[in-house]
């Protein structure tokens, strides 16, 4: 039985793929359109094995916020002309959405869960492998939970960034937080957050500074720690001036609305260069 335009569209439409490669899974598969469904995937797995050891370093970053939970996830691929393909975006999308729904605890347990048509995350990006010819995974998945959670997704959908704070917040004051966050690139919520190894470094970083500068050695110390002050107030979220109005601190606009307002938890996940 003979292909027709009508057969290669329908299976296009049933699998994203393009026509050439409808064509052919329809011809071999005797027109069966479940068997060239079959004959695709193959195609897919077959050139997600062969392009396993490429780098995927562009993608789609994409975030939602769901009342007391939010979530971002990162799909990557090899070229920004696939990162900016609609299917791409909306299967992006569609992994988001299945979060915020299934609450996952991991990037693994998000893959393996079934997305569409009794399939998992991983089969469908394996199936999208094959349509593009270009290597993707899931490379991020983050959550953060709390009473009051946003989500910000800069322009470009390259960076995006997820927030949760103690108690009950203002929508545009959240949003400006992970604005905030999105702009600043915070490595902490505050300074007892900080990892004490990062302490120390900057400590010895601005001991040697200060050393190299000529200053006395019973002042070094004291130089030191006004070095760890200042990289505190750079790099810590509540200490950091608020890119809204930089004469004050963020901890000191949340106050500005609820004396007992916080940041419980956020991340920021960008495939920018910094």
């Amino acid at each position: 039985m003979a292909v027709t335009i009508q057969d290669i569209a329908k299976l296009r439409k049933m699998s994203g793929a393009g026509m050439m490669d409808c064509k052919q899974a329809l011809e071999e598969a005797n027109n069966d359109f479940e068997k060239a469904m079959e004959i695709i995937r193959k195609k897919g797995q077959a050139v997600a094995a062969k392009r396993s050891d490429r780098e995927a370093t562009e993608g789609c970053v994409l975030a939602a916020a769901k009342d007391d939970f939010a979530a971002v996830v990162a799909l990557q691929c090899e070229t920004d002309f696939v990162a900016k393909n609609q299917g791409f975006i909306d299967l992006t999308r569609n992994i988001l959405n299945l979060a915020l729904t299934n609450k996952p605890q991991n990037k693994e347990d998000l893959k393996n869960m079934i997305l569409a048509e009794n399939r998992t995350v991983q089969d469908h990006i394996t199936d999208q492998v094959g349509i593009t010819g270009e290597k993707m995974e899931l490379g991020y998945y983050e959550f953060v939970n709390g009473p009051t959670t946003t989500a910000y997704i800069h322009p470009g959908n390259k960076l995006a960034t997820i927030v949760a704070f103690n108690e009950k917040a203002d929508y545009e004051i959240a949003h400006n937080i992970a604005m905030q966050v999105a702009a600043m690139n915070p490595i902490a919520i505050s300074e007892e957050d900080v990892p004490q190894e990062i302490k120390e470094r900057e400590l010895e970083l601005a001991r040697e500074k200060a050393r190299e500068s000529g200053k006395p050695e019973n002042l070094i110390e004291r130089i030191a720690e006004g070095g760890l002050q200042k990289f505190y107030k750079e790099n810590t979220l509540l200490q950091q001036e608020n890119i809204k109005n930089n004469k004050q601190s963020v901890a000191d606009y949340l106050k500005e609305n609820s004396k007992s307002l916080s940041v419980s938890a956020f991340k920021r996940v960008t495939l920018n260069a910094e």
